[in-house]
């Protein structure tokens, strides 16, 4: 059967121009229809290639409009090639009327176009920021503008134009304003909840507290009807030696009212009154610096004085008594704000008594070591130990694991921020014989500090 195409027409087949057989024409057709084939296919793939590039520009340009920033890209003439629309904006001006025209015509005065004309020449292939120019605004006044600018190079690497990019100096400084305010907000939050969480371990001390002010308090207090009593058979025996009784007499009265007795009894009664007014305005002072607003103090203290003192506290706060053994050197000599690290104390001192409620022997150990300008502090109870999962979260404000009304989740995340301003670090974990154990690292207080 013949293969030859049928649209040829007849005479062709035989024996075309030139005298070209048939095979060579099926050859040529075939050849045709190969070419036809693949300019198809370029003609979809350039069409894809379009759809593309229509994409990405109308991609381009949205972002350009959508840019708060006014930006112009000109060539290397300094002619203005492209703007958005904040530029469009900001002169007033259609973007018809703004492309080809010299980009120094957007600012505002000679001054600003000659100070413009040096810094590109400058640092035109360096690139500029955050440069402080006056352009001409809306309505022909000159407007501070921040500007930065970045060399355009081509794939050759020359440079073939200059990005311009820049916001009004009013909105910057704004933006600044509301930052610092915000600032000042966040700081006076921050001081706020430190405050707040200071009092709420103020507030679980009260009990402990006034069991530790009654001993001194009770003892003044018997001390002086003994003083009173005292003063009554002073002044008694006085009276008569006024009333110039007899010797005898006055001898037998001081034998009544114990006179001698009395006398050996008055040093070491009136050393007790003032041993123990002293102790009741001691523990006074340590709570009015607890409970006081921090001021940021930064003076050397004793880290060992503040563990003990803390430790004293939080045990006789607590209902369940728990066992406290420290092994401390006898100064630690840190930097800092003492009232600030007494909170942290008490705080991770209260979490162990907390974590150990259940258990029949409540343990806390409390030791210390120093080694290359720091001091490690480490707190271990006999607690079920923390979480795995709720490790990465320990120290995030409002993260707690105690029942409703039993923590507000601030102690440790106020706590770890103290630490921090201290130069120091808290981290938590769990002992491999069970419990948890948290460990405060602070740097030493240098010599002549």
């Amino acid at each position: 059967m013949s293969t030859i195409p049928k649209h040829l027409p007849p005479p062709l087949l035989a024996e075309g121009p030139h005298g070209l057989g048939e095979e060579a024409w099926i050859e040529v057709i075939q050849k045709m229809d190969e070419v036809y084939s693949d300019l198809l296919q370029y003609e979809v793939a350039l069409e894809e290639k379009n759809t593309a590039l229509e994409e990405s520009q109308r991609f381009v340009f949205s972002v350009l409009g959508a840019m708060s920033d006014i930006l112009v890209v000109c060539d290397r003439d300094g002619r203005i090639e492209v703007v958005n629309h904040a530029l469009v904006v900001f002169t007033g001006k259609q973007e018809s009327e703004l492309i080809g025209t010299p980009l120094f015509d957007l600012f505002a005065d000679a001054d600003a176009r000659e100070a413009a004309g040096r810094m590109f020449a400058n640092h035109g292939m360096k690139g500029l920021s955050d440069c402080e120019l006056p352009l001409r605004g809306l309505e022909g006044g000159a407007v501070p503008v921040s500007l930065n600018c970045t060399p355009r190079i081509s794939h050759s690497g020359t440079q073939v134009g200059m990005v311009i990019t820049g916001r009004p100096v009013g909105e910057l400084r704004r933006a600044y304003q509301a930052l610092r305010e915000a600032h000042e907000d966040l700081k006076r939050t921050q001081q706020q909840l430190l405050h707040s969480e200071k009092m709420a371990s103020l507030g679980r001390l009260v009990a402990g507290v006034a069991h530790e002010l009654n001993n001194p308090i009770s003892f003044v207090l018997g001390n002086a009807h003994a003083l009173h009593r005292y003063a009554q058979r002073l002044d008694k025996y006085l009276a008569a030696i006024h009333a110039g009784k007899p010797k005898d007499e006055l001898e037998t009265l001081r034998r009544e009212l114990r006179i001698d007795r009395l006398l050996e009894d008055l040093p070491p009664l009136i050393d007790g009154t003032v041993e123990g007014a002293e102790r009741t305005r001691d523990i006074v002072d340590s709570l009015k610096r607890f409970s006081a607003v921090d001021r940021n103090e930064r003076q050397p203290f004793n880290l060992t004085l503040v563990i003990e003192q803390a430790v004293h506290w939080v045990t006789k706060a607590a209902t369940d008594k728990i066992r406290v053994t420290t092994r401390l050197p006898e100064g630690i000599n840190v930097l800092g704000s003492p009232s600030q690290m007494q909170q942290v104390i008490m705080n991770l001192v209260q979490n162990a008594c907390d974590a150990t409620a259940e258990e029949a022997q409540p343990r806390l150990s409390i030791s210390a070591e120093q080694s290359g300008g720091n001091v490690e502090v480490r707190f271990r109870d006999n607690g079920p130990g923390i979480r795995a999962e709720n490790l990465p979260h320990l120290f995030e404000p409002f993260f707690t694991t105690k029942p409703v009304g039993k923590g507000t989740g601030l102690g440790l995340a106020i706590s770890y921020g103290i630490v921090e301003r201290h130069g120091g670090s808290l981290a938590a974990g769990n002992l491999p014989e069970g419990g948890a154990e948290f460990i405060l690292s602070l740097p030493l207080a240098r010599h002549g500090t």
